[in-house]
């Protein structure tokens, strides 16, 4: 048994890149070895800012491939297509046999076993699966035709304990590794993957990412421990700064305490975003003047401690010099100046959004019953900070700068949270806004922009979403079923539209309305498999739901999920399947439902009553209702049905009798189906 060690050494690499790499790599060059049945112990792919290294061991070098009939092309086909088959399977074309199956006659290849040297096919699979990355971004140098995503420099290649010699583009493999510190170039020959791992060790190298990461975090938590801060990581930015260094170092350092005055979310962007050190936070939610640096070298005169603090320094200074001049700008005065800044082309100023918004304030106000005043004001300024040095400088603090100015000014504390807030959810797990003012501002901004793209036909592809609109609509329905708000979306949609019109915008689509909504259906269904809920279920919800009250589809569809597999489920799927499958059987539509004078039995009448009043129930306002108790009325349906078909003849020899008690089960399942589609459901 063998092993395989391939080593892609390039310029520094940035963290999504490498991890995109990583994981294609390991995928790539597993779909080959499963092609040839070539099996292995241990299969892992490392990545450094400069490596991205394969380690695979027990390998057998032999390859047994057993015999096998493979199947060819349908006989009939051209006959370029035989031959080009049959090269394909290395044989010759009168080696071919025909083999009559379900779908027809074809053509087959008769394999005979042999076994072929691991050697010989990794050659050919290794330069195959380096192919198929792709790359996000990726880069060319030179003359030469490798696209990669960042220069690649060498490839080392050793098989059973050999140079595996084979060449990928303008690169020839070779059997050592490449080390570069400052100025000072090393090669080290390698013999296996152990040899490569003392090398790399020996020169401070962690090349498992994952212990990097490991390190790191320990290394932090003893800093936080010591200084009595959370012990609480940014994992987002451990992944990332994980996939920086190679060789991380841990650095203490701090700035000026008199930068403390700043809203703390303006010091831990500067540090956390834009220079991707961490921060100590004590457990009173105070901000500390320390951070912690991860570097990839040793600093023994503290020159790199000095040159970071230098530099949070110098951006924590204009922080504070733009800080001090925004807060004591009037929020109010600031909204004309929003007409210097483009929403979208054909879609205005974010002036003239912010004119929408106040606008949508008022109709949301009305179903939400808010104070229209505050809701006005919280609309009219949401985007004054937008022309403020500090947000110019930290882009990332949009809303949560306007906050702080709204609060230094006197405005509500609601309207001052709303501003902050109306941007979230950032993301489909991300909080969103509970505050009444923040939720409602939050939906018709997303709303506003979700019905302007919409309206001038830039609407996302199936691969293409480049405003973020499948985002803003799943926060928006985020908002309102995690808030339990019964919103009438299409009443806002058409006015929304009609705004957009009245301040001159072109209308390049008349569907706006019909469209968003089933958009906002297609989105539902993203949440849904968010929370686990069956694949038929959400199908089933879906179908069902014709109407804009998405609190409502939520709800049923949590409520089937937590009864579907109990009495209560399974006595409701019982029902609606005995009744639709005699329906199924007679292929039969009736529009006018059945006649009650036709009833001969005391069966018809009670199922017919029962219907009638489950309908009556199905209908009442949206806070009257009790979806738990629509799903038990469906379900005690059954002692009703039960008796019907024990008692009933459906297929009279009268047909007058026959159709009606037929238009009888279909108003049954149509009841049903305005619950969820039943259709839809396994087991129906």
């Amino acid at each position: 048994m063998s092993e395989l060690l391939i080593e892609l050494f390039s310029e520094e690499m940035p963290p999504n890149l490498q991890i995109n790499a990583r994981i294609q790599l390991k995928k790539l060059l597993s779909e080959e070895f499963s092609s040839l049945n070539l099996k292995y112990k241990n299969f892992e792919v490392y990545s450094t800012p400069t490596r991205l290294t394969v380690f695979i061991s027990d390998l057998p070098n032999k390859i047994k491939i057993l015999p096998s009939d493979i199947k060819g092309p349908k006989s009939g086909v051209p006959q370029n297509v035989i031959e080009n088959f049959a090269k394909s399977k290395k044989i010759n074309i009168n080696d071919l046999y025909e083999k009559k199956l379900e779908k027809g006659t074809f053509y087959f290849a008769k394999i005979k076993g042999k076994e072929i040297n691991t050697e010989e096919e990794l050659v050919k699979l290794i330069p195959k699966s380096l192919n198929g990355i792709s790359w996000k971004k990726s880069m060319k140098w030179s003359d030469y035709s490798l696209s990669w995503g960042r220069p690649l420099r060498s490839i080392l290649s050793i098989f059973n304990n050999k140079h595996l010699k084979f060449g990928y583009k303008h690169l020839e493999t070779v059997n050592f590794t490449i080390l570069e510190e400052d100025t000072e170039v090393k090669q080290k020959r390698i013999k296996d993957f152990r040899d490569y791992q003392e090398f790399l060790n020996k020169n401070g190298i962690i090349l498992d990412q994952n212990k990097r990461a490991r390190f790191i975090s320990e290394k932090i938590q003893s800093i936080y421990k010591s200084k009595s801060c959370k012990e609480s990581i940014d994992q987002k930015l451990l992944l990332e700064v994980s996939n920086l260094v190679d060789k991380p170092r841990i650095i203490l350092a701090r700035f000026d305490k008199s930068y403390l005055k700043l809203p703390k979310e303006v010091i831990k962007s500067t540090l956390q975003l834009h220079q991707r050190y961490f921060t100590l936070i004590d457990h009173k939610e105070r901000m500390s003047n320390e951070f912690v640096i991860v570097a990839n070298k040793q600093d023994k005169k503290n020159f790199i401690k000095i040159g970071n603090e230098r530099v949070v320094e110098a951006r924590l200074s204009d922080a504070s010099f733009f800080w001090e001049k925004d807060k004591s700008f009037n929020l109010i005065k600031q909204i004309n100046k929003l007409k210097q800044i483009k929403f979208y082309e054909n879609l205005g100023s974010i002036y003239e959004k912010t004119q929408r918004l106040r606008r949508l304030a008022y109709f949301i106000s009305d179903q939400m019953n808010l104070n229209k005043e505050k809701i006005e004001i919280a609309a009219s300024v949401s985007k004054s900070d937008l022309v403020s040095g500090l947000v110019g400088e930290f882009p990332d603090l949009q809303g949560v700068m306007g906050k702080y100015f709204a609060f230094s000014q006197g405005f509500e504390e609601d309207v001052c949270r709303a501003i902050s807030e109306h941007y979230l959810p950032i993301s489909i797990s991300s909080p969103v806004p509970k505050k009444p003012i923040s939720s409602a501002l939050s939906i018709i901004d997303k709303l506003d922009t979700l019905v302007g793209f919409y309206l001038i036909n830039e609407k996302p592809t199936s691969s293409k979403d480049p405003f973020a609109l499948r985002r803003a609509a799943i926060g928006l329905l985020r908002t309102i079923i995690e808030n339990n708000l019964t919103i009438k979306l299409r009443d806002l949609i058409d006015n929304s539209l009609k705004i957009y019109l009245d301040q001159g915008v072109k209308e390049l689509n008349g569907e706006v309305s019909k469209e968003l909504l089933t958009f906002f259906r297609e989105r539902m269904k993203n949440i849904l498999k968010e929370r686990k809920i069956r694949t038929d279920l959400i199908e089933a919800s879906i179908s069902s739901h014709l109407n804009d009250n998405f609190l409502e589809l939520y709800k049923k569809t949590l409520i089937m999920k937590k009864f579907i597999s109990k009495d209560l489920g399974k006595n409701a799927i019982s029902t609606y399947k005995r009744a639709s499958n005699i329906l199924e059987q007679e292929k039969s539509v009736f529009k006018s439902g059945p006649d009650a004078v036709l009833f001969k039995y005391e069966e018809e009448k009670e199922l017919f009553e029962r219907i009638n009043n489950i309908r009556k129930t199905f209908t009442l306002k949206e806070e009257k209702k009790n979806y738990e108790e629509h799903l038990k009325l469906l379900s005690d349906v059954k002692l009703s049905t039960d008796k019907f078909f024990d008692n009933v003849k459906v297929n009279d020899e009268n047909r007058d009798l026959k159709n009606n008690r037929l238009e009888l089960l279909q108003i049954l399942c149509s009841t049903f189906n305005s619950f969820v589609d039943f259709s839809k459901l396994e087991g129906t």
